[in-house]
């Protein structure tokens, strides 16, 4: 990042005035009602050198049950460092990979934003959103969705989801009969809802925008910029802004979008983990096929995403490898959204051993437990490599990535190992494979 958005911290400025009054309403009354019996007594978490406990950031009882239920004891070094800074209002720029934790530290400071800051009910309207959050793609929404869900289980705080290739009267629908405290939606979909009249963005408090990189290369920076002239000045709302790159385009999104902020550089090796075992196999564009039926039927792999750089290149994948009688899902952004968030499910229930994906359908994939990630085709950026990987060796357990490298693509392996800031050893294929 450059040197201008760099903000050392000498004083701690005041939390940022709001625009509209508050008054204590029935969430906090529900929240404490349902929580009487559980005390932080029952979720005990030693200090420990060097780590930031989710005890030692003074959040609401009904927020620490959640994280007790998760399983989450410390924070994540992206939540050690923004955390301090976002619970108290400021803005935040996190230079941040898939999987570091990034979405669960936005989500705690909005749930504790709207529990400190409640608006009595007669004093809203429906479809008028307390908090915004806008994502690139429709799995990575539900995602982040389903993680505000787990954190407000405790509260009676709304979560409401705006993606496009689902049904919209029932989006129109569940926005008219609850109140909504956290919206997150993709671009277009949400600039459908305001334009018909179903949403309204004046009163957001907590802009997040996620994943900005990958907004601006599929296009959508134009239809992000209506919807943040649509919420209150950079002034008086938060803006937490996240990218996993920074070019002077995302640079200067920063510039226009956040007041004041403080910049979080979570290097992309914190993500490439011990964790992962990465292989690199030198093949031929002619029998990469074959070896990958050979690998997918292996006693080691219980489940496997496959990625390629195109839409075509997977369709093809997945149907052959469906003719060789894998139980095979396709992820892609020409399959029909509802088909995807099937075919996720039977994955995560294990109804499919394989998933065959591109880039975009991949980043919302985040399912523990995935012991294999293939390569099929090397990524041209070598960003998308760290997302890949970061699919498996999730949760504490080792995880295996196997990357193909012929004669049409072995040139982008550099790059790779610039970023990772190591030499990935390239081997041939095993004979047994």
């Amino acid at each position: 990042m450059s040197e201008n958005q760099q903000l050392v911290e000498t004083h701690q400025p005041q939390k940022k005035p709001r625009s509209r009054g508050r008054g204590r309403d029935k969430q906090s009354v529900a929240s404490e009602k349902n929580n009487p019996e559980w005390s932080l007594d029952q979720f005990p978490v030693p200090e420990q050198p060097g780590k930031v406990r989710f005890h030692d950031l003074e959040l609401p009882i009904v927020v620490m049950r959640a994280i007790a239920d998760l399983g989450f004891q410390y924070a994540s070094p992206i939540q050690a460092q923004s955390l301090p800074f976002t619970l108290r209002g400021h803005d935040v720029v996190g230079k941040a990979q898939t999987g570091t934790g990034k979405t669960a530290a936005f989500l705690i400071t909005i749930i504790e934003d709207l529990l400190k800051n409640p608006v009595a009910e007669d004093q809203r309207y429906a479809g008028e959103a307390r908090t915004l959050i806008i994502a690139p793609t429709r799995e990575l929404v539900m995602q982040i969705a389903e993680d505000a869900r787990a954190l407000t289980k405790y509260t009676d705080l709304k979560v409401h989801t705006l993606v496009g290739g689902m049904d919209y009267d029932k989006q129109r629908r569940h926005l008219h009969e609850n109140l909504c405290d956290i919206l997150v939606a993709t671009p277009g979909r949400l600039l459908d809802f305001c334009g018909s009249g179903y949403v309204y963005l004046d009163q957001v408090e907590v802009l997040v925008i996620d994943e900005a990189d990958r907004m601006l290369d599929m296009g959508f920076i134009p239809q992000v910029r209506r919807i943040v002239r649509q919420v209150p000045d950079k002034e008086h709302r938060q803006t937490l802004f996240f990218s996993a790159t920074f070019t002077p385009e995302v640079e200067n999104l920063v510039q226009q979008w956040t007041f004041n902020p403080t910049s979080i550089d979570i290097e992309p090796e914190q993500v490439a983990t011990d964790s992962v075992t990465q292989k690199i196999y030198i093949t031929e564009t002619r029998t990469k096929l074959n070896l990958l039926l050979s690998i997918l039927r292996s006693d080691a792999v219980e489940n496997a995403i496959v990625f390629a750089n195109r839409r075509d290149q997977c369709r093809r994948l997945q149907e052959r490898l469906a003719k060789a009688g894998f139980a095979c899902g396709l992820l892609s952004g020409e399959v029909a959204q509802n088909k995807r968030v099937k075919t996720l499910d039977d994955f995560k229930s294990g109804r499919i051993k394989v998933l065959v994906a591109t880039d975009v359908a991949g980043r919302g994939i985040h399912i523990d437990g995935i012991s294999h990630v293939i390569n099929f085709t090397l990524p041209e950026e070598p960003e998308d490599y760290v997302h890949r990987i970061g699919r498996t060796g999730r949760a504490g357990k080792m995880g295996t990535s196997i990357s193909f490298a012929c004669e049409d693509d072995a040139f982008l392996l550099e790059p790779i190992e610039k970023m990772l800031g190591k030499k990935l050893d390239c081997e041939r294929p095993p004979q047994d494979l």
